[in-house]
Protein backbone atom coordinates (compact mmCIF):
# COMPACT_ATOMS: atom_id res chain seq x y z
CA UNK A 1 0.00 0.00 0.00
CA UNK A 2 1.26 3.62 -1.10
CA UNK A 3 1.61 6.26 1.57
CA UNK A 4 -0.91 8.04 -0.05
CA UNK A 5 -3.16 5.18 0.20
CA UNK A 6 -2.60 4.57 3.52
CA UNK A 7 -2.90 8.52 4.56
CA UNK A 8 -6.46 8.35 2.81
CA UNK A 9 -7.60 4.99 4.86
CA UNK A 10 -6.29 7.12 8.20
CA UNK A 11 -8.03 10.04 7.36
CA UNK A 12 -11.36 8.08 6.95
CA UNK A 13 -11.12 5.47 10.01
CA UNK A 14 -10.35 8.77 12.20
CA UNK A 15 -12.21 11.53 10.76
CA UNK A 16 -15.67 9.58 10.31
CA UNK A 17 -17.61 6.69 12.07
CA UNK A 18 -18.07 3.73 10.01
CA UNK A 19 -21.69 5.15 9.24
CA UNK A 20 -20.51 8.49 8.35
CA UNK A 21 -17.62 6.42 5.93
CA UNK A 22 -20.33 3.81 4.23
CA UNK A 23 -22.28 7.22 3.81
CA UNK A 24 -19.78 8.73 2.12
CA UNK A 25 -18.48 5.99 -0.13
CA UNK A 26 -22.54 4.92 -0.95
CA UNK A 27 -22.06 9.07 -2.25
CA UNK A 28 -18.89 8.81 -4.35
CA UNK A 29 -20.44 5.42 -5.93
CA UNK A 30 -23.44 6.85 -6.57
CA UNK A 31 -21.86 10.36 -8.28
CA UNK A 32 -19.78 7.88 -10.87
CA UNK A 33 -22.93 5.64 -11.46
CA UNK A 34 -25.14 8.83 -12.33
CA UNK A 35 -21.90 10.68 -14.56
CA UNK A 36 -20.84 7.25 -16.62
CA UNK A 37 -23.81 4.76 -16.13
CA UNK A 38 -21.74 2.25 -14.91
CA UNK A 39 -18.13 2.09 -13.30
CA UNK A 40 -15.23 2.84 -15.53
CA UNK A 41 -12.91 1.31 -13.69
CA UNK A 42 -14.51 -2.01 -14.65
CA UNK A 43 -13.89 -1.68 -18.02
CA UNK A 44 -11.04 -3.42 -18.70
CA UNK A 45 -11.91 -6.42 -16.79
CA UNK A 46 -15.33 -6.64 -18.36
CA UNK A 47 -14.25 -6.02 -21.82
CA UNK A 48 -15.88 -2.77 -22.17
CA UNK A 49 -14.20 -0.05 -24.59
CA UNK A 50 -14.27 3.49 -22.14
CA UNK A 51 -15.06 6.77 -23.38
CA UNK A 52 -12.60 9.50 -24.11
CA UNK A 53 -14.44 10.96 -20.94
CA UNK A 54 -13.96 7.77 -18.83
CA UNK A 55 -10.53 7.75 -19.92
CA UNK A 56 -10.02 11.23 -18.32
CA UNK A 57 -11.85 10.23 -15.32
CA UNK A 58 -9.78 7.22 -14.45
CA UNK A 59 -5.97 9.47 -15.16
CA UNK A 60 -7.25 11.29 -11.78
CA UNK A 61 -6.14 10.01 -8.83
CA UNK A 62 -8.36 7.90 -6.56
CA UNK A 63 -10.80 7.51 -9.56
CA UNK A 64 -10.40 3.81 -9.30
CA UNK A 65 -10.96 1.20 -6.03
Amino acid sequence: MTTDAQAVLAFWFQELSPAQWFKKDAQIDQQIIDRFGRYPHRNAVLGRASTPEEVEFLKQPGSSF
